[in-house]
């Protein structure tokens, strides 16, 4: 501190709340609409900066001491109940915050007293221009990027990385928050200043590490919806040709058929005609292959898997009640039902029972489509944060799942009762 009144202090404040709650606003959905929720980080960021300003003026010692690391809980609780992110993502933005507001007050107090012999207003200068540049950096060019990794940081942050985060900016920062103990000089100022670099290169590898984490975990899910998709494809492929096979026996029946009747006829005989007739369409109509709901991909999805499931000699029970046309894509299908069916087989073959079934409903409801899948497992399923664990060693069938339902504002829930687990998964459409 560089001395000043009472309004001089209000106005260091302003400058140091500002940007912490700025920065964080920048990078947050709050839980308020945006204007609301100016308008109360505005309405807080004037009572923290005047209740800071009074404490200087009663005791600027303990004010000096302290006042730096009260603003990391002060502002960095109120944001973060304002916020609607997780709390791990919230440390980050306070963080981040504060190791900002860190550098403004070391460029401008060192700035003032280098070159300036401690002129308070090259200090409050210093930290507005400061100030400005960082947020206009951080709406210009980090901003977008943050948004455009943000559920990779979601999925992937954890307690380790935000107390990581705390752990570095507040060891760096005490340096700036207690300048009575070490007198200024250039040594004090580089050593300060390679701490600050140095928390800031651990908050961007930290930012790194996680976003490229996601990344690769993305890009397995997306890996195994292609194998997927690619065994559907045979599935449906090995269907056509069944189709194709017997297609070419019907007509080899009819041609005979053809010829039977046609010697009715040439003899006259309408009551043995039409008693053939009549048999005839009998058998056509047990032949029928009956759909299993109306929508083409719904249908050849749980086709192929329940043909799958017969082979491998496991009752299948399915429930299906939706409409033809609806606003999912057939990626997110196969990503949601390939899935669910593909991790309900596994679980009847893992189980060792003898008895083994899949019961699979599906039912909409307006705008709301409910997915519910019981299938036969073994006892000691493990569950990690809600999610079952694969013994297989890979368990991207569940997150794929959670990631598809999410972007239909709905959820997952996977749960085990005795020898069955249970799936169940709601996906809102989106409104035309």
């Amino acid at each position: 501190m560089l001395g000043g009144s009472f309004l001089v202090s209000v106005l260091r404040n302003g400058i140091g709340a500002g940007i912490m709650m700025t920065v964080f606003l920048l990078l947050d959905h709050p839980k308020l609409p945006m204007k609301k929720a100016i308008w109360c980080y505005t309405a807080y960021w004037a009572v923290v900066s005047t209740a800071f300003g009074v404490w200087y003026v009663v005791n600027s010692e303990s004010y000096i001491r302290f006042s730096g690391i009260t603003a990391i809980f002060t502002c960095g609780i109120f944001c973060t109940l304002m916020s609607d992110e997780t709390i791990y993502l919230s440390l980050y933005r306070v963080a981040l915050g504060f190791y900002l507001l860190s550098v403004t007050v070391f460029c401008g107090v060192d700035t003032a007293r280098m070159w300036f012999t401690g002129n308070m207003w090259v200090d409050i200068g210093m930290r507005l221009l400061l100030t400005a540049v960082s947020i206009l950096f951080i709406a210009k060019k980090i901003r977008k990027r943050f948004w455009e990794g943000i559920d990779f940081l979601r999925e992937e942050m954890d307690l380790f990385s935000a107390a990581a985060l705390l752990v570095s900016v507040l060891c760096a920062s005490l340096m700036v928050y207690l300048p009575d103990k070490h007198p200024f000089s250039v040594t004090n100022a580089v050593r300060i200043m390679i701490l600050l670099f140095m928390a800031g290169l651990i908050q961007y590898m930290i930012f790194q590490i996680y976003l490229q984490r996601g990344k690769a975990h993305r890009y397995q899910v997306e890996k195994e919806l292609l194998e997927m998709n690619e065994q559907l494809l045979h599935r449906q492929i090995e269907l056509v040709r069944e189709s194709e096979v017997e297609a070419a026996r019907i007509r080899h029946d009819i041609r005979h058929n053809c010829l039977l009747m046609e010697e009715y006829i040439k003899n006259a005989d309408i009551d043995k005609l039409l008693a053939y007739v009549k048999q005839y369409g009998e058998e056509m109509e047990n032949r029928k292959t009956e759909r299993i709901c109306r929508n083409d991909t719904i249908n050849g999805i749980l086709s192929a898997y329940a043909r799958k499931a017969g082979e491998l000699e496991i009752p299948v029970d399915l429930h299906v009640k939706i409409e033809d046309n609806i606003a999912i894509r057939d990626i997110d299908l196969v990503a949601i039902l390939a899935n669910v069916f593909e991790n309900a087989i596994n679980g009847c073959m893992r189980s060792g029972e003898q008895d083994r079934l899949i019961q699979l409903s599906i039912t909409q409801r307006e705008n709301k489509i409910a997915v519910q899948c019981k299938n036969t497992c073994a006892p000691d399923v493990k569950f990690h944060k809600g999610m079952p664990k694969s013994n297989t060693g890979g368990g991207m069938g569940a997150r794929s799942i959670v990631k598809v339902a999410s972007y239909y504002n709905g959820e997952a829930d996977f749960a085990a009762e005795g020898n069955l687990f249970i799936t169940r998964i709601l996906l809102n459409l989106p409104s035309h």
